[in-house]
């Protein structure tokens, strides 16, 4: 079959013969460069596919970091309410001690002084 295709060269004059094939090379060259061209074209839209993917992984991944983080800073908030009112509470009871306390030592002077009376 490419006996049919080199036909319409013959009777044609070598210089017109070697234009033809330098631009039948030239056609073959840029075939090439074009066959790379797209293989590169390809390759980058794939790492470009890859990084978008990873981006968006990582937009999850921040999102759910995100969440987290105000999970943890409406734990820390609430265990330092939870902190105040125990600390509250603390000094409350440590007052109510030190009343009741007090109230001990006056009756124990009183039980003393009661006692002293009795013996007289």
């Amino acid at each position: 079959m490419s006996w049919t295709v080199e036909e319409w060269k013959e009777g044609l004059s070598p210089r017109v013969l070697q234009k033809i094939q330098e631009l039948e090379s030239q056609v073959d060259k840029l075939k090439k460069e074009r066959q790379q061209r797209q293989y590169q074209l390809d390759t980058l839209e794939a790492a470009l596919q890859k990084q978008k993917q990873k981006v968006e992984n990582e937009k999850h991944e921040s999102a759910i970091l995100k969440r987290e983080n105000q999970s943890l800073m409406e734990l820390c908030d609430n265990l330092e309410k939870a902190k105040q009112k125990i600390s509250h509470d603390l000094q409350v009871k440590e007052s109510q001690v030190s009343i009741q306390s007090g109230q001990l030592n006056s009756s124990k002077k009183d039980i003393e002084r009661l006692e002293q009376e009795l013996k007289r």
